[in-house]
């Protein structure tokens, strides 16, 4: 008797348990989709309507090892804000609006699609992966694994399929909806990548035959850093560049091994003025533009041309140079807008950049 009472006892608290995780469930999605129609919240961001929009099938494929169609009943929905500009046919802002988006996080969708990495033997590290996303019109954008899944703030990019207005109180603005689901991007100033009607995504991991790797290679040095663009050195950078465009920035630095680093601050010229001397600011650049940096020992990382140049949270990425280093030096990166230090890449000797799933020609 006292056997059957414990063993119910134990299906009481199951029940009660999964009672309330499947309340704290269905609590996340009411307040992603809550809507205040009589001023009963703080929030400015409730206050329309939300539309639903169409939802394509989509896949995710590539260097995974169970690729297939996402099952989008077992992810939580999440709610963003997002001022939407891009650039018109003369390269200049154009506003397009300001919308609440709800939909699924692309971190939350890739998170069971199993990584295969095609170098995984020769290079572990995923810092190298990068995500292309492709719609129902053949359009492309890229976004790096460390957009994904090493920010500061996770969930920046989602999958929208619902949306509404953030209506200005005075101006009673009443931006045009979108038709169609939206991959968006919460982090960028224009918003160039906010494809509509995504249907596929494929995890890519960057391949480059010109960088050797050398494990454990001692010391880790280079002089000086050479920038390629198309299989060409368009700028080289030394102890003697110059460097009087330098931000200080203070961090926590963290690393997903070791754990804290050091609390003191980092100095470097953002690599957004970097950028700004490689290539020209356009919507190619924002959506597939690639910018590849490697050490003196083939260690590499990646990241999109957006995070570096295109970014609304100031979250600079710093390129630093110390000429008193004589291993590990002179040259390394500080990706302030990383939780993790590990594309804190060191002993800098090239950075790649392209473009459009090619070379990009030198402008």
């Amino acid at each position: 008797m006292k056997k059957m009472k414990n063993l119910a006892m134990v299906i009481g608290f199951a029940i009660v348990f999964a009672f309330q995780s499947c309340n704290a469930q269905n609590q996340s999605i009411n307040t992603a989709l809550y809507v205040d129609n009589e001023n009963k919240t703080n929030s400015f961001f409730d206050n329309t309507e939300i539309v639903n929009l169409p939802v394509s099938k989509l896949f995710v494929d590539g260097e995974v090892s169970n690729p297939g169609e996402v099952d989008f009943s077992k992810l939580q929905l999440r709610d963003v804000i997002v001022k939407e500009t891009i650039l018109d046919e003369n390269g200049e802002d154009k506003f397009v609006g300001a919308y609440r988006y709800v939909g699924y996080s692309l971190a939350d969708i890739l998170n069971t699609f199993i990584l295969d990495k095609a170098n995984a033997e020769a290079f572990p590290p995923l810092i190298d992966l990068y995500v292309e996303i492709e719609n129902d019109k053949g359009e492309k954008v890229v976004v790096s694994w460390g957009e994904i899944y090493y920010p500061n703030s996770m969930h920046e990019i989602i999958f929208a399929t619902g949306v509404s207005r953030i209506v200005p109180d005075k101006s009673k603005d009443m931006w045009t909806l979108p038709v169609e689901s939206k991959m968006v991007f919460v982090n960028d100033l224009i918003t160039a990548r906010n494809i509509s009607n995504p249907v596929k995504i494929t995890v890519k991991s960057y391949a480059n035959d010109e960088i050797e790797i050398i494990k454990g290679k001692k010391p880790l040095f280079s002089p000086d850093i050479n920038i390629i663009v198309a299989g060409k050195t368009v700028k080289s950078y030394n102890a003697e560049s110059d460097f009087s465009k330098s931000e200080t920035l203070h961090t926590v630095f963290y690393g997903k091994g070791r754990g804290l680093h050091s609390t003191k601050p980092f100095t470097g010229l953002s690599m957004k003025e970097v950028m700004s001397n490689i290539t020209v600011f356009n919507t190619i650049s924002l959506q597939t533009g690639l910018v590849i940096v490697v050490a003196d020992d083939g260690y590499r990382t990646v990241f999109t041309f957006s995070e570096l140049s295109n970014r609304n949270d100031q979250s600079d990425v710093l390129l630093l140079c110390d000429p008193t280093l004589t291993d590990n030096g002179i040259f390394k990166l500080f990706p302030s807008c990383d939780f993790f230090s590990d594309r804190a890449i060191k002993g800098i000797n090239r950075i790649y950049f392209i473009s459009n799933n090619k070379i990009q020609d030198y402008e």
